[in-house]
């Protein structure tokens, strides 16, 4: 089983699936209980270019929930709206990175300040603002950034470290053929950090956050610097046809 993305990333993620462990290879094109699926997780690679690609946002691992893992990181699929009429959409407000993803850009935009309650996102005109995660990610691609944790697969919290560790050969492999290309890294929380331990790392550029599921995410000046000049929530950056495909 040949597992297909983008062909400008074919050839490297062909290289790179073949330095994961023969059994858990095995496992990733055989077995029905992880998610995303063999058909998604590396969804990533699909719908943004090789030649296109800017940064590679490191975050942990897929959402612990089926319909929200969609091979994207900070992607939820179970989040169709990012608003409501009360403020975030009750699928946004459940997610917790997201959540809190979505309030830092809002203060960083300068309609938050201090008060990040669902009255204060209410009256906010969103007029020129995009509303749903798809256009979110899409806007990602755009500024070139390709979302992916660390780990492409989930079965149980339980075994959040050994997919992390199994996909750690993967991850290596794929930025060692990026080495001398001009990519940059977004690495969020520890476990994407612990990648600048890795002598690879020191042929990138790479930017380090805390996490988003921490609230101090929201009003962290460097988090809001970079976010900020991307301008994710803004319907300019945002086409109907999307060029990646």
């Amino acid at each position: 089983m040949n597992f297909k993305v983008d062909e400008s990333w074919q050839e490297i993620i062909d290289i790179s699936l073949t330095s994961l462990d023969k059994e858990y290879l095995e496992f990733l094109k055989k077995d029905t209980s992880f998610f995303p699926d063999k058909n998604s997780f590396l969804n990533a690679f699909k719908t943004l270019k090789l030649e296109n690609t800017k940064y590679i946002l490191f975050g942990q691992d897929p959402y612990p929930r089926e319909k929200s893992a969609v091979g994207y990181a900070f992607i939820d699929g179970n989040v169709d709206k990012i608003f409501s009429a009360t403020g975030l959409s009750k699928e946004v407000n459940k997610a917790t990175s997201l959540r809190n993803f979505m309030k830092m850009l809002l203060r960083c935009g300068g309609l938050l300040k201090d008060d990040f309650s669902q009255s204060k996102i209410a009256d906010i005109d969103k007029t020129d603002y995009i509303d749903s995660i798809d256009e979110l990610r899409k806007n990602f691609e755009k500024n070139g950034v390709l979302l992916l944790n660390m780990a492409l697969v989930f079965t149980a919290k339980s075994d959040s470290k050994k997919h992390i560790r199994e996909f750690k050969p993967f991850i290596l492999s794929v930025l060692g053929q990026l080495q001398d290309s001009d990519v940059k890294l977004i690495l969020l929380g520890n476990w994407a950090k612990s990648l600048t331990k890795m002598d690879i790392i020191k042929n990138f550029e790479s930017i380090e956050f805390q996490h988003p599921y921490n609230t101090n995410f929201i009003t962290d000046l460097g988090v809001c610097e970079f976010f900020g000049e991307l301008n994710l929530l803004k319907k300019v950056n945002f086409e109907i046809t999307d060029e990646n495909k």
